[in-house]
């Protein structure tokens, strides 16, 4: 397995400049082609108008929107001028989840910006909320900060389910690459360690049977830490430049409102997190 298509999704109201270098360098890294991809909606303001005085406000708001998606456009094509391989410009006048979510059939990885709690603007920014539970590909969450994929210490973040499995398969190109991977889990109570540790010895095993040497880590959580605050722990014990996991939602019915690792996962601004759903 590769990637053959990296898909970058770009926003008009955040940075750009972390997610498009590291795109690029997977891209690079993987002879892939890129493909970036951004979408806004004008959003009509909440005073009433009507007639030609509404009507001109609208042409006004949708010339601005396609004035900043040329802007971004312009902004894509700079970062990959110099890369070589295939890059390809997709936009569109749409609400951006919905766009970025069907323009995803198309890519192997998709590479987004990390999102703040605060509320996101629908008709602007593509939530990485919506493109991990929905896009039905792997994506790759790169800070703001982050100026380069760091693999020299990969954090597998293990849970035996069916989202971390797919996730850690979705990171193999990454993990054959990675200088050391960890395979590491944080027992419930409850849990049976003899479970546990067949469990991240079975990954291990998997790996290097695809070519990836992992060692396989239980890590005890402190009783008043959150998981999300252990997690954060090994990871920088570890000094991680990169987290795979699986991404999970609270409810069958309304998977978007995630669970508080996957929230922590989306916000932290430390590393860059590969998550699969």
């Amino acid at each position: 397995m590769t990637y053959a298509t990296v898909m970058v999704s770009l926003a008009l109201d955040q940075s750009n400049e972390a997610r498009l270098q590291v795109a690029g360098e997977l891209a690079e890294r993987f002879e892939a082609a890129i493909v970036g991809v951004a979408a806004a909606q004008f959003a009509p303001p909440l005073y009433f108008a009507d007639g030609a005085e509404a009507q001109a406000l609208i042409d006004e708001g949708e010339a601005s929107v396609k004035r900043r998606l040329a802007g971004l456009e312009a902004q894509f094509r700079a970062a990959t001028k110099n890369r070589g391989g295939h890059a390809e410009w997709r936009s569109g006048m749409d609400f951006p989840a919905r766009f970025v979510l069907a323009q995803a059939r198309c890519a192997d990885i998709v590479v987004s910006g990390g999102q703040s709690p605060a509320f996101s603007d629908a008709f602007a920014l593509a939530s990485p909320k919506d493109l991990v539970m929905q896009a039905g590909r792997p994506l790759l969450v790169v800070p703001d900060q982050a100026n380069w994929l760091d693999l020299r210490s990969v954090l597998v973040a293990w849970k035996d389910t069916p989202e971390a499995r797919r996730a850690v398969a979705d990171a193999l190109p990454m993990l054959r690459k990675a200088k050391d991977v960890t395979i590491g889990t944080i027992p419930e109570r409850d849990e049976d360690r003899s479970g546990v540790t067949a469990g991240v010895t079975d990954v291990a095993a998997w790996l290097a049977r695809h070519g990836v040497t992992a060692t396989a880590r239980i890590f005890e959580g402190a009783r008043n830490e959150t998981a999300a605050g252990q997690l954060e722990k090994v990871a920088t014990d570890l000094d991680a430049g990169l987290i795979v996991a699986g991404a999970y939602g609270h409810s069958r019915f309304r998977e978007l409102i995630l669970g508080g690792v996957t929230q922590y996962l989306i916000t932290q601004t430390a590393r860059s997190v590969l998550l699969s759903h």
